[in-house]
């Protein structure tokens, strides 16, 4: 998939290509690019973040992977690719995120689309909130604060 890609856009599968796309292919949940190329180093790859951003580009666009955002301050990956992918909840006081699937959310999203005369080829879920674990925090600190998104 990868490399009809990059041939379609008259790019060269290289090894540091190949090295990034079984990197990637490695994670099975949400992933950091900072992250990856922390592991890619450790694993003695010299590699550089431009590298590993502008490879993380090509993979998007390939279907291969997706960029995920929950707030300003930071972006996450996903493989989809051949893979379920996943809804989130993101816990605005901690920063945590649960990955979740749901057959119900699925059908719902496949009956608007039927009454709107929609394909849905994909989609993203994302419910911000406070956790549990932060709701505890904040008895015991005072009260939570809140952001409006």
């Amino acid at each position: 998939m990868f490399r009809r890609y990059l041939h379609g856009q008259k790019l060269k599968f290289t090894p540091e290509r190949a090295m990034m796309l079984d990197a990637v292919l490695r994670n099975t949940g949400l992933f950091e690019a900072e992250r990856l190329v922390e592991e890619l180093k450790q694993l003695g790859h010299r590699v550089s973040r431009a590298t590993v951003y502008r490879t993380l580009a090509h993979l998007q666009d390939a279907g291969i992977c997706r960029q995920v955002f929950f707030d300003n301050k930071q972006s996450y990956y996903e493989v989809i690719a051949g893979r379920q992918t996943y809804d989130h909840l993101i816990c605005i006081e901690t920063g945590r995120v649960i990955e979740f699937s749901s057959d119900k959310l699925k059908q719902l999203r496949d009956e608007i689309c039927r009454e709107h005369g929609f394909e849905p080829l994909s989609h993203q879920f994302h419910v911000y909130g406070i956790s549990r674990g932060a709701k505890a925090t904040s008895r015991d600190d005072g009260p939570v604060k809140s952001t409006k998104r």
